[in-house]
């Protein structure tokens, strides 16, 4: 049985606000395995980042954790205090973030930025972090490191930036990088040479990655396995494989049924809006947006379907006594190409 680097069981987040208590998080369970990408997807407010957040304990102070586990190597880590997060953060866990300028320090040089988890967490030398600086500097493509090493944030592009916020969290080789959108802010051509950069050093680092997205074609060439939230909860996980060419899920039907195809001459969209987590629906929380939605969707919440060893969905379609829906064409294009790949 592999070790599981990470597994989060039962998590349940709320955050109090002056119109009472936002249920962010409810019920959520995953694993990361060594060496594996996961990606968490999702509409924007589906609880992603705040999942991601409460791995490394950066909840904001609103934020309570109302039950659950978050356990890394067997420790849970909810349990832990803040002196003990800093042993932790930037050294085993590390983050990337949505916008680097609002990551690095515009008054530091950005040697002095990278070479710092060296120096904080491994003491470190500071000639030998910053040679380690310079050397990170040229895993990730920054062109001229000697130069450049002290120049200031404000002297790079967005892409560089980005390159320079990955250098920093991968810097003390951590176990777990969580990257939150890390490509969001940056065009087209600097969004795949990111990605690109990110495996590349997932190899020599041998980091597991928690990558966490609205951009399903960005999931295609990055993960291993998929987990699709909506409304604080998991509505599917799988594999690549099994989410991109067999879905089962109604809203994971929306999300691939949005994305943009060569063939398509309009771009297509989920009706309605997300449900107030203030008062979370008793049933299926997609079950108002769902033209497939049945009768017991407003009432019950469905379980975890098994769809196959690697695949599970939350939705009452997968019931044995469930109605046969007919599901988007493109949805059906995706399967039939699929079955056609394994047959080949």
């Amino acid at each position: 049985m592999i070790n599981r680097i990470l597994d989060v069981k039962h998590l349940k987040i709320d955050f109090h606000t002056y119109g009472g208590d936002v249920k962010a998080i409810r019920d959520v369970s995953f694993h990361l395995d060594p060496g594996e990408t996961l990606a968490i997807v999702g509409e924007s407010g589906s609880g992603k980042s705040v999942t991601t957040r409460s791995v490394i304990g950066l909840l904001a102070k609103n934020a309570k954790v109302m039950g659950g586990e978050i356990n890394f190597h067997g420790q849970n880590l909810l349990e832990l205090k803040e002196k003990q997060w800093q042993k932790i953060r930037g050294n085993e866990i590390a983050m990337i973030f949505q916008d680097p300028m609002t990551s690095l320090d515009p008054t530091m040089k950005i040697g002095q930025q990278i070479a710092e988890p060296l120096i904080k967490h491994r003491g470190t030398s500071k000639k030998a972090a910053w040679a380690k600086a310079l050397e990170m500097m040229r895993a990730v493509g920054i062109p001229h490191p000697e130069e450049r090493i002290n120049e200031y944030p404000h002297q790079f592009s967005g892409g560089m930036r980005q390159r320079i916020v990955i250098a920093i969290a991968l810097i003390c080789e951590p176990e777990i990088l969580l990257a939150d959108e890390p490509t969001t802010a940056l065009d087209v051509t600097v969004q795949a040479e990111i990605l690109d950069l990110m495996k590349d050093l997932q190899k020599r680092v041998k980091t597991s990655i928690i990558f966490i997205t609205h951009d399903l074609g960005v999931v295609a060439g990055m993960a291993d396995r998929v987990a699709v939230m909506y409304a604080g909860e998991l509505m599917e996980y799988g594999t690549v494989d099994d989410i991109f060419y067999n879905p089962q899920h109604p809203y994971t039907w929306g999300l691939i049924n949005s994305m943009p195809t060569l063939a398509s001459q309009t771009l297509a969209s989920i009706p309605g809006t997300p449900p107030d987590l203030l008062n979370p629906p008793k049933g299926d929380p997609f079950c108002p947006r769902n033209q497939y939605a049945l009768k017991i969707d407003l009432d019950h919440k469905p379980p975890f379907f098994k769809v196959s060893d690697t695949h599970y969905a939350a939705t009452w379609l997968l019931h044995p006594e469930a109605p046969q829906v007919d599901p988007p064409a493109e949805i059906k294009r995706r399967w039939a190409k699929f079955k056609a790949m394994k047959r080949g």
